[in-house]
């Protein structure tokens, strides 16, 4: 079991429940739901920590709230996005990774299912 994350923000010990995002190139501050793995440029953020937030002047907040009434993945086009990216960026030579490890591409990370 992986040890709980905890806010970014300097002296918070509360646990991260969102995770930030600077898109630059949009002057854009992306908070969305708590990302699967800490990664270098985001910033995980406590309930309050992201309620709070407010951006550099001339920025937008982009709030991704996550829907509760879905449980299971649909097939809506997100997915299929994800499955597009997914298939784009197998290796040509699967042997040449370990089976199971995380592969990176840019700021995406690869995770390969053991059973395919």
């Amino acid at each position: 079991m992986s040890p709980m994350r905890r806010c970014s923000r300097s002296a918070c010990a509360q646990p991260a429940v969102a995770t930030l995002t600077y898109v630059y190139a949009d002057s854009t501050a992306v908070v969305g739901p708590l990302a699967t793995y800490a990664e270098p440029h985001t910033y995980d953020l406590c309930a309050e920590h992201s309620e709070r937030l407010v951006a550099p002047r001339g920025w937008e907040v982009i709030r991704l709230q996550p829907d509760p009434e879905v449980s299971k993945p649909s097939s809506d086009d997100l997915l299929a996005l994800a499955d597009a990216v997914r298939e784009a960026a197998r290796s040509p030579e699967p042997d040449q990774e370990p089976v199971g490890e995380p592969t990176r591409h840019g700021h995406l990370r690869i995770l390969r299912n053991p059973d395919m």
